[in-house]
């Protein structure tokens, strides 16, 4: 964990709304929205709304919700007692387009409760279009569905990272996430929860710092970006499993150009000054080097799929280093469908290929952690769960869904898809769902007090701090994870 700013004080235990962290918009939007044609009389829609018993309604040209977010507009009650006070009669016949809000301010449905209610805040708004991972709308989020809230308590993370005009803005925000973690652990939130809200932070960081990226790239006269392109997050931020430790891990895929050619030198620019961002803000640069500043960690569509061939062909699992985390990658920023026709083309072509996902397994190795006697081997004291807990687990459930043709992104979403298509004994696979939470959450207490202890932050624990039941517990499952190697050459052709 890098501190952008400064340490957090030991008594920060600030009270949270567990509310607001622990529900998506998805469940709590008015869904399906309510779409008008832009030509509709206002006095029609004004019946339409209150036969409905509803505060909004999307706008468009085609009036039907199937098209991209950013074909419409929102009119709300408010907009309507506004114009009908300025322009009397005369507003209920007028067109509900002329009257209606753009550009239409969203949501994703994924997002957490947390980040409305800060965007709400920041943009003075009472309603929010949320859209999906394609960017069609599906439901509208109103203040009254979020008034369950306490209005007493913390909303420390909120939306500002999406308005940060330069990286010393993006590390005071960024600093905040211990303190902020701290009391959700002190909430009893599941820690699958709390490690999605760190990714979920640390995708809004990373698409942040690419718009700035790309700002800077046209001040210092590079131009606009030669072609659509995405920026994807990889591996455990992709997978909505952060902890207190990350760093980078990013790419970009952009539609047309060849290695070395002048769209790839646009977008190594590009990279770089997103990784330097990213830096500065507090995540700092990956030690494998898995950022889109190298070349191997970017390209046009055709090379990424060029990249792929290549990977399902590859006869040693030491030639496949990093492959595997391209399999987790989720899209932050710019053209989506790129992000998607990749990873569709990656998990045909690895499905197809049986050797490649066994030599992906064949990564698994992690070495014996227990001495001679059965006790752990420590190192000061300390046992390293994300080596021998995490990674067996992560791989084990990424393999199988590669091999299996799952489209899942989460170990535990991968897991639990297995578990319902009868791959692998039921008690092993809820045995790494329930080994997941429990080592996810060992992690992220472990990780919270050493920063606030000014230890550096690692992946070790002390086993000591633990009471004995969960030693027992965690002993228990690092041994029954050794044989996680076995298990998934068993279930290859399940």
């Amino acid at each position: 964990w890098a501190e952008p700013v400064s340490r957090p004080q030991a008594p920060a235990f600030q009270p949270v709304d567990p509310y607001a962290y622990r529900h998506r918009v998805g469940s709590l939007m008015s869904s399906p929205p309510v779409v008008v044609k832009s030509t509709k009389p206002t006095r029609q829609v004004i019946d339409l709304m209150v036969k409905r018993k509803i505060s909004s309604v999307l706008v468009s040209d085609g009036g039907t919700p199937d098209r991209p977010i950013e074909e419409y507009g929102i009119v709300t009650e408010r907009d309507l007692l506004r114009r009908i006070s300025s322009d009397a009669e005369r507003a209920f016949d007028m067109p509900v387009g002329s009257i209606a809000t753009r550009p239409l301010i969203s949501i994703r449905a994924a997002a957490f409760a947390y980040r409305a209610i800060g965007r709400m805040d920041r943009l003075k708004v009472r309603h929010l279009a949320v859209r999906d991972d394609e960017g069609v709308p599906v439901g509208v989020l109103s203040a009254r569905d979020l008034l369950r809230l306490r209005a007493a308590a913390a909303i420390d993370l909120d939306d500002t990272i999406e308005h940060a005009k330069d990286a010393a803005e993006l590390a005071a925000t960024w600093s905040m996430l211990p303190g902020v973690v701290r009391s959700l652990i002190g909430e009893a939130i599941d820690p699958r929860v709390v490690a999605e809200i760190i990714s979920d932070e640390l995708c809004s960081l990373t698409r942040r710092a690419a718009v700035l990226a790309e700002q800077q790239m046209q001040i210092e006269g590079h131009g606009p970006p030669p072609c659509v392109y995405a920026v994807l997050v990889l591996g455990s931020g992709g997978r909505g499993e952060s902890l207190m430790a990350p760093d980078q891990d990013n790419a970009i895929v952009f539609a047309d150009g060849e290695p070395g050619g002048a769209e790839d030198s646009w977008f190594k620019n590009l990279g770089t000054k997103l990784a330097d961002m990213l830096d500065a803000s507090g995540v700092p640069y990956c030690k494998g080097g898995v950022m889109a500043a190298n070349a191997a960690f970017r390209g046009s569509l055709g090379t990424w799929k060029g990249r792929v061939e290549d990977w399902v062909r590859r006869l040693r699992p030491e030639d496949l280093l990093n492959v595997d985390i391209v399999y987790d990658l989720r899209p932050v920023h710019g053209d989506t469908t790129l992000a998607a026709q990749f990873i569709e083309y990656a998990y045909d072509r690895g499905h197809a290929e049986p050797v490649f996902a066994k030599l992906l397994g064949e990564q698994m190795t992690t070495g014996n952690p227990f001495t001679v006697f059965g006790g752990f081997q420590l190192e000061n004291g300390r046992l390293d769960i994300k080596k021998y807990g995490l990674f067996p687990i992560v791989v084990t459930a990424r393999t199988l869904a590669i091999r299996h043709g799952i489209r899942e992104r989460s170990t535990r979403a991968r897991l639990e898809k297995l578990i319902a298509q009868d791959i692998g004994g039921e008690r092993d696979m809820k045995a790494m769902l329930a080994g997941h939470s429990m080592l996810i959450g060992l992690l992220l207490a472990q990780q919270t007090h050493d920063i606030y202890a000014g230890i550096p932050v690692s992946n070790r624990i002390e086993i000591n701090a633990l009471t004995r039941e969960q030693q027992s517990e965690l002993k228990s499952l690092i041994k029954r994870l050794q044989s996680a190697p076995d298990l998934v050459r068993d279930l290859m052709f399940a």
